[in-house]
Order: structure tokens, then sequence, then C-alpha cells
């Protein structure tokens, strides 16, 4: 570089860009132009298989989960107007806001740790708004027939046919919606009594107003809007890129195999015409619930569910060609190079998860199911009884955060011989607060000062157990 070059500016040096030929797929003005509906044609194969046995198992524990009792109540049931949550036999409070912070942050870099080694297999496999599309599909599929057979149904003017099986998949829809919105209400609200309320029409407006929002969301989801939240409106969508490297497990066409792509007999060989294994059947885009191509290169819009990967070994396997055109892989292995599957992002990621969970179990471990709250006169800090003792009044509350009714004793700790009036044993039952009013005398010679430092504790006695806490607090004297 001569004396008179000027380096280049960090603005102007180019980011290495991979071009990608687009080919459009067939009959794209008709099908797949953006905002034109999406008919996902079905794609039997292992994928599809495990995706519809995965979400049958998360459908089913999502619909059974708040029928289960335990210990004579719902085993979950996140009720906010109590403001209690209960996960069988654990309870939590607002107090236990640490506990719940360390759940969130576990379950955020599980999801890190997961998508950094399979890609969005979250989003194709577990995320309720793929889950519910899928539900949606299949009762168009048993009432509607297939991909074709809608477009069609679609296409023409309306006759009674059309009529009533559009008015059959939309009654489906809203019935299914509305079993969804009862069961995720049953979540806050006691299952129970919930189902008892709204079949014999004495619920109160508020839920009403929350099963009408509820249903008719599921319902534009699921039925409607589809593709577009994850194409639009999911952050997942936009963020997942950066945990994405070059060993991420993600759906991938294998280009140098496929390339160049066209028709043939099923017993030419390519290699004869020019051609590369992919036939250009189009088959991979019409079973993908986002409409897209998955030869056009990664894309934010792939929820990684193989529908893809299906179709094409389908294809593949009637022409004799070895399956595997469009896989689960990774960048390195589509280039040739070693994979990585052990690598530090990942290493890294496991390490937290490691210690979030060893803080999450410990947390449970050390959780005291008590609680008390102390609330001072705020009329006179101290006065004079009539034997002269200094007294000082306060208000206990005593909070039974356990599942079972519990017997307390409770004493004071700084001052010697302080007497007690009130009770200082209290049955509280689970899961309640019990409001105490005593009041503490001393002899004025036992303090030292204006303010002494002391402590209330509260010990569990029955049943017997090793709950016992302290709480701080001040004893006045009178000026």
């Amino acid at each position: 570089m001569s004396i008179d070059e000027k380096p280049a500016s960090p603005s102007s040096v180019q980011i290495p860009v991979t071009n990608v030929k687009i080919h459009p797929a067939k009959n794209s003005k008709e099908r797949y132009k953006p905002g034109d509906q999406i008919y996902v044609r079905k794609s039997p194969g292992f994928f599809q298989k495990l995706r519809q046995r995965t979400n049958l198992i998360y459908f089913a524990f999502f619909a059974l989960l708040p029928w289960l009792q335990y210990n004579g109540h719902q085993a979950v049931l996140f009720d906010i107007s109590e403001q209690r949550f209960t996960l069988w036999s654990l309870t939590l409070w607002p107090q236990d806001l640490t506990l719940l912070a360390w759940l969130f942050i576990f379950g955020a870099f599980l999801l890190f740790f997961v998508t950094t080694f399979l890609g969005r297999v979250w989003c194709g496999h577990m995320c309720p708004q793929t889950v519910w599309t899928f539900i949606f599909i299949w009762f168009e599929e048993k009432i509607e027939g297939t991909a074709n057979q809608r477009r069609k149904l679609d296409q023409q003017k309306m006759n009674a046919n059309k009529f009533w099986k559009k008015t059959l998949k939309h009654t489906s829809w809203l019935l299914f919606s509305l079993f969804t919105a009862m069961t995720f209400a049953g979540y806050f609200s006691p299952m129970s009594e919930l189902f008892v309320d709204i079949f014999t029409l004495d619920t109160t407006v508020t839920m009403a107003i929350i099963l009408a929002f509820f249903t008719f969301a599921t319902y534009g989801n699921a039925g409607w809007m589809r593709e577009i939240m994850c194409l639009h409106m999911c952050p997942y969508a936009r963020f997942q890129s950066a945990m994405f490297d070059k060993d991420t497990l993600t759906v991938s066409y294998d280009k140098a195999r496929g390339e160049n792509r066209g028709a043939r007999a099923r017993k030419q060989d390519p290699k004869e015409v020019g051609l590369g294994d992919c036939i250009d059947c189009n088959l991979c885009v019409e079973v993908c619930p986002t409409g897209i191509d998955i030869r056009n290169g990664l894309q934010y819009e792939c929820i990684n569910c193989g529908a893809c990967v299906d179709a094409c070994d389908s294809v593949m396997a009637k022409m004799n060609y070895k399956k595997g055109l469009i896989r689960y892989t990774t960048e390195h292995e589509l280039k040739g190079k070693k994979v990585n599957f052990i690598r530090g992002k990942l290493v890294g990621y496991a390490i937290v998860l490691v210690i979030m969970s060893t803080m999450l179990v410990l947390e449970i471990v050390n959780r005291v199911p008590l609680s008390l709250d102390i609330t001072r006169d705020r009329t006179e800090l101290a006065k004079e009884n009539f034997n002269g003792e200094i007294e000082n009044v306060f208000t206990l509350k005593i909070l039974n955060m356990s599942q079972t009714d519990n017997t307390y004793k409770l004493s004071i700790n700084g001052i010697e011989n302080t007497q007690w009036h009130g009770k200082q044993e209290v049955f509280v039952k689970a899961a309640t607060v019990y409001t105490l009013p005593i009041s503490i005398s001393v002899d004025p010679y036992e303090l030292k000062g204006f303010m002494t430092d002391i402590s209330f504790t509260v010990e569990q006695i029955s049943p017997e157990g090793d709950v016992k806490i302290e709480s701080e607090s001040r004893f006045f004297n009178k000026r």
C-alpha cells in the first residue's frame, strides 16, 4: 500500500454474503404469494409421526394436568386471586419470587441449549402455535379433504356442499377453541368448580370475558393466522440466529447433490442429462406449514418440523435414489468438514444449565414453608402500663405456606424477663394467614436505651418438624 493510499474504513469492508439463486416454486403466482392461504399437504414419514406423537403427548399433558388431584387439592393451580401457585406438594407465594426467577432462567437457558444443538426443534414439535395449527389442519383434512380438494373447494362458488363443510369446519374449530380456553382457565381457577359454573351458566362476568377472549384468540391464531404468527409476530424467529453456528443441526437441502434440478424418467441416469438428484417435484414446498422452499437455503421461517425431509425421502425412495437430499444436518457437514457436536458454545450453555438447576434445587430444598410479618402499633411506640412496665404492641401475621394444618409456638429473644400478653401457640390452616395481636411488656430496668433490637421466633410443634424462622424487630422505651 502506498503512502497516499488510505486504509479502508470499517464501514467500507464488505461482509461476506452467500448468494443463493432463487428457484420459484411451481404455480407460485397462484399458490405462494405473500398473504395467500397455504394449503399444507399431508406428509407421512418418520419425522411427521414423531411430531404427531409428540403433539399428542403435549396436548394430553395440557388437557389432563389441571384435572389431577394431589392430597385432596388440584395438583397444578396458579391461583392469582389468592396469590399462590400450587405444584403438587409445593406451594409458591409472592415471597418465593426468587424461586420463580430461577425457574424462568433455567427454562430460558434450556431453550438456548436445545436451539444451539438442534435448531428450532421447539418450534416444529412443541410450540403451542404449531401444535394447535396442525390440530386445526387435521379438522380441515377430515371435513374438506386433501390440500388439492381444499383448494378447489375454496375456488368454488358458494353452494350447499361448500356451505355445510365450511360451517362444520368452523364450528369444530370454535368448539375446540372453547375447550382449549376452558382448560387453560382451569390452570388459574379450580377446574371442578369452573366446569360446573360454565355448564350451569353460573360463571362470573370476568371469567366469561376471559373464556371468550381465549376462545377467539385460539380460533384466530390456529385457524386463520397460522404461519403469520411464525413469520411476523414470534420474536423467537428473529433472534434464533444468534444461537446458531455452523455445527447446529437444521433442516437443509444438499445443494451439491441436488443441483441441477429437473424432471427426468425414473430409469434415466441424471448424470447423463446433467441433472442432480432433485427432480423439482415441489413436494417439499407443498408440505411446508410456512410455505417456504428449503432449497433456497436456511431461512428464519423454517420451524424444523421435518415435513420436507419426509416428503423428499419418499420421492428419493420412488426414484431409487439415496435418501437425505433434504435432511437434518449442519453447515460444516454440507461442506464436507468435520462436525463438532461438543463445542465451546454448547458446553457453556450446559455449564450454565447445571449451575441454574443446582441453584433451583438448593432454593427448593432450603425453602422454609413459613413466613412471619411484624407490624408495630403506629399510634404509640411505647407506653407504661399499670404495673409500671414498658409495653409495646405488635401485630404478627403468620403465613402457613405448606399444604398441611400446623401448630406453631412463638417466643421473643433479645430482652430478658419479658411478659407476653396474648397467645403463644396458634393453629394455622394450610395456605392461610393467621393474624395475632400481642403486646410485650418489660421492667424498664431491663432496657439499656431508648431502642433495643429483638427477634420473634416461630417454631412448628405439631406435626413435629424442623420448621423454624426468626424475624427481627425493635422494642422502644418510653422517653
